[in-house]
């Protein structure tokens, strides 16, 4: 499988490379996943980037996310740690 695919309206996406830049273990990341602790959120292109999209993972500490076209070929990759602020 490519890093990123995407089959019958799903966006499928390596959960290696997600576990790396989320800097957990695969089995990490899928209890996160499962537990609602990693989210994601998939965006597509409009206007001058109409044909790519933006897959950003977040968990508590960190976020990843890929560029990517339409054929699944990662454009960009970024990782970034931040914290979350509370509600005032």
């Amino acid at each position: 499988m490519n890093i990123v695919s995407f089959e019958g309206g799903m966006v499928q996406v390596d959960a290696a490379v997600v576990a790396e830049g989320l800097r957990l273990t695969p089995e990490a990341l899928r209890t996160a996943l499962q537990g609602g602790t990693v989210t994601s959120r998939c965006e597509a292109g409009v206007g001058d980037d109409a044909g790519r999209f933006r897959i950003t993972f977040f968990s508590a500490n960190r976020r990843m996310r890929l560029i990517v076209s339409a054929d699944g070929t990662v454009l960009q990759k970024t990782t970034a740690d931040y914290t979350r602020r509370s509600a005032p």
